[in-house]
């Protein structure tokens, strides 16, 4: 049973325009010649599909949002399934999660990850393939697109709710992966927390981890004779090469192979809307490149302190975010201006929102605890 799972498509900027007019042939190049070689393909829909009449939500970052073109540009490349839980699956709250669960059960896509509540953005997708049954459990760190009882969105990451979901799956499927969304974003290495979090899943009986959502390639290990994949990159989404460069357009795509006892696995390296908005794979030059360059991170990843440390050094250079999340001028001496009505301009519903966003989310919590306890060292 081969699997193949790509990362983040976002209709944007130069695809935009290609896809309302079907000009799909000239975006996915060799997409669809692997996606027709698998028994079954996977990505992240990194973004809800909007047709009918609705509001963004507020929230700190962009609203983004796609039309139900989008799925006809998915089926061209050959994928059978997305995943949903994102940082911006709810970007057009309850219109955009039915839009989207609509559009893709009408053109035969199957999804996970997301739903009309949490219950149901949790559930396991199980896929006969191949002879053998696949369970597919998707999540994401915690931002402004989780579902909860009452409303529609994405499957939150909470280790002990997976923890039960691959139990479950293992009673009913013959492998496991689990997909995740999550880590820190145009940063090429994982955290220890989140190394710690997929070997877990590992331990509780998965067969693969695969994670995406940084907007730049990670590295892999093989634990426990299983591979995780700790970031595939952009799939396509254009628009974000300027000042990011590389970093944005490069990525791979990760075929697994589930046997009877062992994983294997395939890397298919590719650039993804850089001079031209096409995803094609890399060759030459290019993919010498991006070997060393997996290479090096491969090497990182199993080396903690070496890791920690280029994670402290991106925590440093990175921190200015942080510091607008929090207000070190209140004290007792201030705390009677910022407490009264012109004192409490300063925090308005855009700043309490970027604040919001830091403290909910794991990889940005980090790096705040990170920052703060640096600043008392100093």
């Amino acid at each position: 049973m081969k699997v193949l799972i790509a990362g983040d498509f976002c209709p944007h900027d130069r695809i935009v325009s290609l896809i309302e007019e079907e000009r799909y042939a000239e975006i996915w190049k060799d997409i669809p010649g692997i996606t027709q070689s698998v028994d079954y393909s996977i990505l992240n829909l990194e973004c809800p599909i909007v047709w009918h009449q609705a509001e963004p939500i507020p929230k700190c970052g962009p609203n983004l949002k796609c039309t139900a073109k989008a799925a006809d540009a998915i089926k061209y490349a050959g994928f059978d399934c997305v995943t949903l839980a994102n940082n911006h699956f709810y970007d057009y709250g309850e219109v955009g999660v039915a839009d989207t669960i609509g559009t893709l059960t009408l053109q035969g896509i199957d999804y996970v990850g997301g739903g009309v509540d949490l219950k149901d953005s949790s559930k396991i997708l199980y896929k006969s393939i191949a002879g053998k049954k696949l369970a597919i459990i998707n999540c994401c760190e915690h931002e402004f697109s989780i579902a909860t009882e009452i409303s529609g969105g994405s499957n939150p990451l909470n280790v002990v709710q997976q923890y039960y979901a691959i139990q479950e799956a293992k009673k009913n499927a013959d492998n496991i992966l689990v997909i995740v969304h999550g880590g820190v974003e145009l940063f090429w290495l994982p955290s220890k927390r989140m190394i710690e979090t997929y070997r877990f899943f590992i331990d509780a009986g998965a067969d693969a981890v695969v994670n995406h959502h940084q907007h730049c390639y990670s590295g892999y290990e093989v634990y426990k004779g299983k591979p995780i994949f700790y970031g595939l990159g952009n799939f396509c989404f254009d628009g974000g090469s300027i000042g990011n460069g590389e970093r944005w357009t490069s990525g791979f795509m990760a075929e697994i192979e589930f046997g009877n006892e062992d994983v294997k696995y395939v890397l298919y390296p590719y650039r993804q809307c850089a001079e031209l908005p096409e995803v094609k794979l890399m060759e030459g030059s290019d993919l010498n490149e991006f070997n060393e360059r997996l290479r090096v991170y491969n090497s990182l990843i199993t080396d903690d302190i070496a890791r920690e440390k280029e994670y402290q050094k991106w925590c440093e250079q990175t921190e200015s975010i942080f510091k607008t999340a929090i207000n070190p001028c209140y004290n007792r001496f201030s705390k009677f201006f910022f407490d009264s009505s012109y004192g409490m301009k300063f925090l308005n519903a855009r700043k309490l929102l970027r604040t919001l966003n830091v403290i909910m989310n794991e990889s940005h919590v980090e790096r705040l605890l990170i920052m703060v306890n640096r600043m008392t060292q100093d």
